[in-house]
């Protein structure tokens, strides 16, 4: 997955809904619709919240975050992005209106700073820097405004608890960031977790987003599986259908070495993609083939291993059009491994050459070389 200047997160929106049992309805339904990856039937209640008050802008803003998710499934794919922009370009829009009427709408300001704020996430993730800096810089104030507005809402913790961590932490894992950082103010990740805790725990329609960054911080900068794994285990009990909270568990089943329990998991991401299950496409079905032939690596099954293997790798030459995953050059190095322990030489030379042609993945090129001198043995 791309992480690249992940702080823009802090504009996710902060609700402060009208009290109206319907619009609560409509709205909560809609965001687990998102989440469980039912889009059609998430469009549905976004369309009938927009009918029924086509002067509040959720509805806009909800119908965005459906291609957002639709991104979110496989970020390599940029044939969502236009649409998506146009989409919050009119929830912009709408919210301008508002406030030209309104300057102290709290809807209007938080929904008008998540969007610019998603608008410049998708830019860092595409990698338009200055752009996504530009946004950033816009939506910040907007937000806070909205928050001392209603300064009750647990929600807005959530936005604030994943800036204070990430401008703390990202700087330093991604250097190219570091310049763009003068023009927002620092951050504290202790106190980032905290509020991202708060807004887990007792927040009302963003505790979902906060339990989804808190398993992902605890996976990728404090790796920590085991805090990772309260959340994953949250996320996937609460939205079984969805495909990132599933492989996202699946993976920290790995980093802790459960071994039987990310078997069972990711055979279960290759029997939904069989099954053809919304979000359960080639990305997912090339995870799930990795990991499986890396179980069957670990426990020695190596014939098995390189069927999944040879799947994996048949799937990221697919989907590899413009850069060369781990998942392809990892595929390539243990398919020599696994042909060297079945004592299939040729073969596992020839893989190992492969592994030489590509980018440098970890220490990808070093043990094939160490290999084409010392077949590897189980």
């Amino acid at each position: 997955m791309k992480i690249k200047l992940i702080f823009f997160l802090l504009l996710f929106p902060f609700f402060a809904f009208p009290q109206d049992a319907k619009f609560d309805s409509l709205t909560t339904n809609g965001i687990k619709q998102i989440y469980n990856i039912q889009f059609e039937d998430a469009e549905k209640s976004f369309r009938s919240l927009i009918s029924d008050y086509p002067q509040h802008p959720a509805g806009r803003f909800f119908l965005a975050m459906i291609d957002w998710w639709k991104i979110l499934l496989d970020v390599d794919n940029e044939s969502y992005d236009d649409i998506f922009y146009q989409k919050l370009e009119d929830v912009i829009f709408q919210c301008d209106g508002i406030l030209k009427k309104d300057e102290t709408n709290v809807d209007a300001l938080f929904f008008k700073g998540g969007a610019i704020g998603f608008r410049g996430r998708l830019r860092a993730i595409r990698e338009s820097w200055l752009k996504a800096a530009d946004d950033g810089r816009e939506a910040l104030p907007i937000v806070e405004r909205a928050a001392k507005l209603n300064p009750k809402n647990q929600d807005v913790q959530l936005g604030f608890g994943i800036y204070n961590y990430y401008a703390s932490v990202i700087p330093d894992q991604y250097p190219l960031v570091k310049p763009l950082m003068i023009f927002f103010p620092s951050g504290d990740k202790a106190k980032g977790i905290e509020q991202l805790k708060n807004t887990a725990f007792n927040g009302k329609y963003a505790k979902y987003e906060a339990q989804y960054f808190l398993m992902t911080l605890n996976f990728q900068y404090e790796n920590n599986p085991y805090e990772a794994d309260t959340y994953a285990k949250m996320l996937t009990a609460q939205f079984p259908a969805n495909p990132n909270f599933e492989r996202w568990s699946g993976r920290i089943a790995v980093r802790k070495g459960e071994s039987a329990r990310y078997f069972q998991i990711f055979s279960g991401v290759l029997e939904k993609c069989k099954q053809k299950k919304n979000g359960y496409g080639k990305v997912a079905e090339r995870e799930g083939d990795y990991y499986l032939g890396l179980y069957y690596k670990t426990i020695n099954k190596s014939d098995s291993a390189i069927i999944y293997f040879e799947k994996s790798l048949e799937v990221s030459l697919e989907l590899d059009k413009d850069e060369t995953s781990g998942f392809q050059i990892n595929s390539v190095l243990y398919l020599g491994m696994m042909n060297d322990a079945i004592n299939q030489r040729e073969k596992a030379v020839k893989y190992y050459n492969q592994v030489l042609d590509l980018k440098e993945y970890g220490s990808s090129k070093e043990l094939a070389k160490q290999y084409l001198e010392k077949p590897f043995k189980n």
